[in-house]
C-alpha cells in the first residue's frame, strides 16, 4: 500500500526541509520503497541532499502535481512531497478541484501531512488556519521542531482545543530534537545526506569528525523513535 506524505507549514524557517530530509533517510534506512518530490523551486533542498531519490515538482500546474497520485498508484511506495513556505493555496486548489481526499479514501491510499512549527505566534496562527480547514479531513502530524524553538505551549493548547472540537483524533504531534547547531551547519556546508553524515570517514572526501558523527547518529535515532510513534 502506498502512502503520501506532505511536509509543510506555511511559515518559512521552521524546519520543513530538515523534517523532509530526516523522513527521506528514515524511509531509505528501513528500507521502504520511496520517492521524494521537491516542490520548492527557489530552494530545492531535498534535491540537493537526496538527488538520486528526488524529482522536481511545480505546484503551479495540475499536470505536474497529478504525478503525486500517479506515483502512488503505480506501485506500493512512500511518496514524500517537500513543500515550500506559502504554498498552501496551490495545494488547496489541487486537492479541492480534483477531489483528492475522496480519491485517497477510494483507492485506500493514506495521506499524512507533516506540519512543522517553531512555537511562535505566526506558527500558531497558521496552524490554526490549517486545522480549521483540514483537522477532520486528513491525518495531520504536527512537528514541534526543537531546532527552531523551545516553547510549544501555545501549539499544545491549540492541539488540545482542536481535539476537543473534532469527531476524530486525527491530529498528532511529535517533538523533533535539535542537533548541535555547528554540526548541522557542517552537514549542510558539506552537502551531506544524513546517511553520509554518520557513515563517511574517508579523508579524501568531506566528512564529519568522529564525535560529530556520533552526535548526528544519536540525533537521528531520537528522530526515528519519534517517527515510529506515528507511523
Amino acid at each position: 500500500m502506498s502512502m503520501i506524505h506532505f511536509v509543510g507549514g506555511e511559515k518559512g524557517g521552521v524546519g520543513k526541509s530538515v523534517t523532509a530530509r530526516l523522513l527521506s533517510q528514515y524511509f531509505l534506512d528501513k528500507p521502504y520503497p520511496y520517492i521524494g518530490l521537491d516542490a520548492d523551486q527557489s530552494h530545492p533542498t531535498l534535491t540537493r541532499y537526496y538527488q538520486d531519490f528526488t524529482r522536481p515538482l511545480n505546484l503551479d500546474f495540475f499536470e505536474q502535481t497529478d504525478a503525486i497520485m500517479e506515483l502512488a498508484l503505480e506501485e506500493n511506495r512512500h511518496i514524500l512531497v517537500d513543500l515550500p513556505a506559502q504554498s498552501q493555496r496551490f495545494l488547496d486548489r489541487w486537492i479541492e478541484e480534483n477531489g483528492v481526499l475522496e480519491l485517497c479514501v477510494e483507492m485506500q491510499i493514506p495521506l499524512l501531512y507533516w506540519y512543522a512549527v517553531d512555537g511562535g505566534r505566526d506558527s500558531v496562527q497558521l496552524l490554526d488556519n490549517f486545522l480549521t480547514k483540514y483537522a477532520d479531513k486528513l491525518r495531520c502530524i504536527v512537528v514541534k521542531n526543537q531546532g527552531c524553538g523551545s516553547d510549544f505551549t501555545d501549539i499544545e493548547t491549540l492541539l488540545k482545543h482542536t481535539s476537543a472540537n473534532t469527531e476524530t483524533d486525527v491530529v498528532q504531534h511529535i517533538a523533533l530534537p535539535a542537533l548541535h547547531a555547528p554540526t548541522m551547519r557542517k552537514i549542510d556546508k558539506q552537502n551531506l545526506s544524513f546517511w553520509a553524515a554518520i557513515n563517511l570517514t574517508d579523508s579524501s572526501v568531506p566528512h564529519l569528525s568522529f564525535m560529530e558523527r556520533q552526535r548526528a547518529r544519536v540525533w537521528m535515532k531520537k528522530a526515528y523513535s519519534a517517527f515510529d510513534t506515528v507511523l
